[in-house]
């Protein structure tokens, strides 16, 4: 065999040695993003799952404030009726932990803030109402109300936190080509609406 073949023979030996070499760096490397975005991506999904644990004790809440008031001579019926509806939408709307896109964030946020608007209307109109301001039920929801706002904004802002590892990594080179190639797609953060971003007044301490 002339030198030249095998000078051949050994360039290619040495180029199938570094492919499979590429390769199984490669291969750890997806490994290791496999695993690291999984872990990421479910602990994003967790946290969803608090922000929609706060939000369904809020609307627990406003269907005993609804009841509470229900019981009052001669409230205006079509404020009661107005929250009673935006409940109903907002309990209406679900969320794909695991696909959880703009979209579908600005139609949970659009039915929520429409429940928080007509909650503050009735508890303005609530002010006509000598009796509903000094029933103690009524009062005791002020409390749980304003603590559970809070809550919500403690767990939309935990989510948004969890939210951005996770998104880093997978748009990141060359974390980006191994998300497409694994499929892994950007999570959305939860953003307030125009006007929104403090929490709904709900003081009921009365004048």
């Amino acid at each position: 065999m002339k030198k030249g073949a095998i000078a051949s023979l050994g360039c290619l030996g040495i180029s199938l040695i570094a492919l499979v070499l590429l390769a199984i760096i490669g291969g750890i490397y997806a490994f290791n993003f496999n695993n690291k975005a999984v872990t990421l991506k479910e602990k994003s999904t967790k946290t969803w799952a608090n922000v929609e644990s706060a939000y369904q004790r809020r609307n627990d809440l406003i269907g005993n404030l609804v009841k509470t008031v229900q019981g009052a001579a001669d409230f205006e019926k079509g404020t009661l009726t107005a929250v009673i509806d935006a409940r109903a939408k907002a309990t209406s709307v679900s969320i794909d932990p695991t696909n959880i896109t703009p979209e579908q964030l600005a139609q949970f946020n659009k039915v929520q803030g429409g429940l928080s608007g007509a909650l503050k209307s009735l508890l303005v109109t609530v002010e006509r109402y000598p009796d509903l301001k000094a029933n103690q039920n009524f009062l005791e929801l002020q409390s749980q109300l304003e603590g559970t706002e809070n809550r919500i904004n403690v767990a939309r802002d935990r989510f948004n936190a969890t939210v951005e590892p996770y998104n880093v990594l997978i748009k990141k080179f060359p974390g980006s080509f191994f998300a497409s190639l694994l499929n892994f797609d950007e999570l959305a953060y939860f953003k307030s609406e125009a006007g929104s971003e403090k929490a709904p007044d709900v003081d009921f301490d009365f004048k």
